[in-house]
């Protein structure tokens, strides 16, 4: 069993991680077995944009040591400067070569602590990843306007992603096999009808 860590903060965006995390856990046809846990600040109820209410599995410093990707969810959170206690488990990851993955604001989290100068990647917008990530980014250059961008182990993706981000990390985590997780993207992305029609 191989554990994924979803790292949600306060106001964090439902949408975001829900297909992806769904997936791990066996709504993804041929997964291998996956089993998906919270993270926060705090092992205390927090509060979804959504209005979600969720009790974390795990406060930071609980989180167990050996994990095979950590999905950084955006939100309202990530530029305050308690969201910098994350770094912790980031580097972990980034030493253990785990899957990383960062969506909306989470990106600018990234930058913001110098993750994303040696990569491409992408985010809500440029001028955004620019701005909070300061003097700390330095790699206009690989910025890329797509809807999600894979660079080795980390993925990154805006906020209207979710489902280019989800398989982006399925793929990272060699989830389940290539056609299975091809499916599931076109089920969810074309929607059942036009799906239906165009794979029957």
């Amino acid at each position: 069993m191989q554990t994924v860590l979803f790292v949600v903060l306060d106001g964090y965006a439902d949408w975001e991680g829900a297909p992806l995390a769904a997936a791990l856990m066996g709504e993804l046809e041929g997964v291998g077995e996956f089993d998906v846990k919270t993270v926060s600040l705090a092992k205390e109820p927090i509060k979804s944009m959504g209005g979600f209410t969720v009790l974390p599995d795990y406060a930071i410093e609980e989180a167990p040591e050996d994990f095979a990707g950590l999905i950084l969810i955006g939100g309202t959170s990530w530029r305050k400067e308690a969201s910098q206690r994350v770094m912790e488990l980031l580097e972990k990851a980034m030493e253990r070569e785990v899957v990383v993955g960062a969506i909306c604001d989470a990106t600018v989290f990234l930058s913001k602590n110098g993750l994303l100068n040696n990569i491409e990647h992408t985010g809500n917008f440029l001028e955004n990843v620019k701005e909070i990530g300061g003097s700390n980014y330095s790699n206009e250059a690989g910025y890329l306007e797509q809807q999600a961008v894979r660079s080795g182990q980390i993925i990154t993706a805006n906020g209207t992603a979710y489902m280019e981000f989800g398989k982006e990390v399925l793929e990272a985590l060699d989830a389940a096999p290539q056609e299975k997780i091809d499916e599931w993207y076109g089920f969810f992305k074309q929607g059942f009808h036009d799906f239906m029609k165009t794979n029957s």
